[in-house]
């Protein structure tokens, strides 16, 4: 007996040891993305208010700090379904949604095109995934149908050819007539579908308007 009791008091360091390089490794990295997803959402938060009270410049620090943190947290995060430390468990809509997240952060800090090819490839994504949530589906289109249009907007105005600005406002489009017909026909709020209009309507204004009255106007609000 003494001896089975010396033997296994010898073992633990290893099992300690062979834990904290497998999934404890998981575990602390898990618990790590917990930590600053936290972080990144009162960031953000923080910079709706502030643009809501005090406008856009006043909340780039906030939008700056909300995209290094989902960006770390995202190299972070394991590719599987993990629980961690602080009861967080992992799924391909987690990811998904810090993925939005981030992008919204990217497209108020001057990193309009990275949120916009992030965004085309999570829009792809979640339409090929039979159990993607709609709620997360609809969000990322009408960010991603937003990118297209500030994208429009900037091209048009650095002169780029109709051919170059067309696809990305005809896309915007198209996503915006979309999520307004869903809206009607789920019996949204009335508030919703308004939006959803006014969001169709106005890439349509900006595909027919001159350049020169585009000149005039000043940039939209993101």
């Amino acid at each position: 007996m003494k001896r089975l009791f010396i033997a296994t008091w010898l073992t633990l360091p290893v099992a300690a040891y062979a834990y904290h390089m497998g999934p404890g490794q998981d575990h602390l990295r898990l618990d790590g993305a917990a930590t600053l997803i936290a972080s990144a959402d009162a960031h953000a938060a923080e910079a709706v208010r502030l643009t809501a009270t005090e406008g856009e410049i006043a909340a780039r620090g906030e939008w700056f700090e909300a995209e290094a943190e989902y960006a770390e947290a995202l190299s972070l995060l394991p590719g599987e379904r993990v629980g961690g430390l602080k009861a967080l468990v992992v799924t391909a809509r987690d990811v998904r949604r810090i993925k939005l997240e981030r992008a919204k952060a990217q497209m108020n800090i001057s990193k309009l095109p990275d949120a916009n090819a992030s965004l085309a490839g999570l829009v792809t994504e979640l339409l090929e995934d039979p159990n993607a949530d709609p709620t997360l589906l609809a969000d990322t289109q009408r960010t991603f149908a937003s990118s297209q249009y500030y994208l429009t907007w900037l091209l048009r105005l650095e002169g780029a050819a109709r051919e170059d600005w067309e696809p990305h406002i005809d896309s915007a489009r198209q996503t915006y007539k979309l999520l307004a017909s869903q809206a009607e026909a789920t019996g949204a709020e009335g508030s919703e579908v308004i939006k959803a209009r006014e969001d169709l309507e106005s890439a349509i204004r900006l595909a027919r308007m001159d350049l020169s009255e585009l000149q005039g106007l000043p940039l939209p609000s993101q």
